[in-house]
């Protein structure tokens, strides 16, 4: 990482070239094969950047004075070719394990009702530099690689790297105007890299956040996720709260700011909210969870509209997590979310309050069976949610959340070494029961499984001819001759 800005090329930057000479096996070839054409080639934006910050890197941008046709038949015979984006100027290749994508030089303009670029071709890298998002994407590394040579870096995006600090390299509302996704993604980039969002940017932000509205449901979707999977996604959050870009992207988020909590003792349900995000994520055994961090994100977003003042000014939202599910699934929807996305974080949020029936072991098994099953495969997610939804600053208090639900996960663990409990199954099969009633497939032979199910869930498993007894007994009560 650069850490002094009187020395913008000294031995950070250096050790950034050290990096990217590693990446010669693929740059190179493209290298050679544009030089000897009398083509410039630049390796830029967020490739040079991550190498600055050591970060490793799936995908190479490039940018090049060659045209787009110029460009494919240049690489074309490298690696596999796609030209979705030929239109904008950008071919790309497939070398060795590496997503190359090369763009011609741009200088656009863009339409201001659609945020669709005007594409024309620029001549020189420091105007395409000039039209990137931020300063610390718009550097470049001339190539083939040569540590001797300087990164081009017009705005001082290195400086403001070594200071993490977001600035656009033209003036923020021109920049944002051109293309308001760029506002958004400031509050990503806040998220993953952990920089500061300059103030004449946020203040852009904040003065132009209903820009944001000509923006698709899809591109807002795809860099919230970035920002939610992000290293500091609290950071990211407050951004576009504070700003109001949340009011077009997750509004419910914001709104809990004006929601005190029924216990007073946090400042809002929205700080309680960050909280519980930033617990969730400590939880995760493998690294972002986007279900789990969505949920957490969404799991309280029905208080505000829940909310009632009991006599005595106790505040209560009742049934807030039937309220809440419905919203989420609504507003994730809205952003184009997958639906098993949407399935998932909407149900955690629907089950996040399930555990506080559960008070010194007061659950029977039959509750226990029934929380595994509701929880489904998401029960491991559900129990990481209700774990990091205790904010509580009393230890005592908390102590003794914990405690229970260390409880309880000893008791499901029991449970499981006794019985199938993750897998629960009547304990006769639906060609049992028509044996045993003398019935043809049907919806009574259903409604037979479905009773027997749920006496599974209540008492356990139960011995064959037990089972036939309960279902002769439930058939006579139905008026069902077996």
């Amino acid at each position: 990482m650069p850490g002094d800005r009187s020395d913008p090329y000294g031995e950070a930057a250096r050790a950034a070239i050290a990096e990217l000479i590693r990446l010669r096996p693929v740059t190179d070839p493209l290298a050679d094969r544009f030089v000897s054409a009398g083509h410039r080639l630049y390796l830029v934006g967020g490739s040079v950047r991550d190498a600055l910050l050591g970060r490793p890197t799936a995908d190479l941008d490039f940018t090049t004075d060659a045209r787009p046709e110029q460009t494919l038949e240049l690489v074309g015979n490298l690696g596999p070719t796609w030209t979705t984006g030929i239109a904008f100027g950008t071919v790309g290749v497939q070398v060795r394990d590496l997503r190359c994508e090369i763009t011609t030089f741009r200088s656009d303009s863009y339409d201001s009702a659609s945020r669709k670029p005007e594409v024309s071709f620029g001549d020189s890298i420091e105007g395409d530099l000039a039209r990137r998002d931020f300063t610390i994407n718009a550097m470049a590394v001339a190539l083939p690689v040569d540590a001797a040579q300087p990164i081009v870096d017009p705005f001082d995006g290195f400086g403001d790297l070594a200071a993490r600090v977001l600035r656009t390299p033209i003036e923020p509302a021109r920049s944002f105007d051109d293309d308001p996704l760029r506002m958004l993604r400031a509050a990503r980039f806040a998220s993953q890299l952990g920089v500061k969002v300059a103030p004449e940017a946020l203040q852009a932000i904040t003065e132009m956040a209903e820009r944001l509205a000509i923006v698709s449901a899809e591109r807002i979707r795809d860099e919230l996720t970035k920002l939610i999977l992000g290293a500091h996604p609290r950071e990211g959050l407050a951004i576009m709260v504070d700003t109001g870009l949340a009011e077009h992207v997750l509004p419910e988020v914001g709104r809990l700011r004006e929601t005190v909590d029924e216990h007073r003792r946090h400042k809002d349900v929205y700080a309680h909210t960050l909280t519980v995000l930033e617990q969730a994520i400590a939880l995760e055994p493998d690294g972002p969870d986007l279900v789990l961090r969505l949920a957490a994100l969404l799991h309280d977003i029905g208080k505000p509209k829940t909310k009632s003042v009991e006599p005595g000014g106790k505040v209560s939202f009742h049934h807030h997590e039937v309220v809440g599910a419905a919203m989420t699934r609504s507003r994730l929807s809205a952003l184009r979310y997958p639906k098993d996305v949407v399935d998932d974080v909407a149900r955690l949020v629907e089950l996040h309050l399930r555990f506080h029936g559960y008070s010194g072991g007061a659950w029977t098994d039959s509750a226990v069976r029934r929380y595994v099953r509701d929880g489904g495969p998401l029960l491991d997610r559900l129990h990481r949610l209700t774990r990091s939804d205790c904010t509580t600053r009393n230890a005592k208090k908390a102590q003794a959340l914990a405690s229970a639900y260390d409880s309880l996960e000893a008791r499901i663990a029991a449970l499981r070494e006794q019985e199938d409990l993750d897998n629960i199954r009547p304990d006769l099969d639906g060609n049992e029961i028509m044996a045993v009633l003398g019935v043809a497939p049907g919806p009574l032979v259903g409604k037979a499984y479905q009773y027997l199910k749920d006496l599974r869930i209540e008492h356990g498993p139960m011995a064959h001819d037990d089972a036939v007894a309960a279902l002769r007994s439930w058939a006579a009560e139905h008026g069902v001759t077996a």
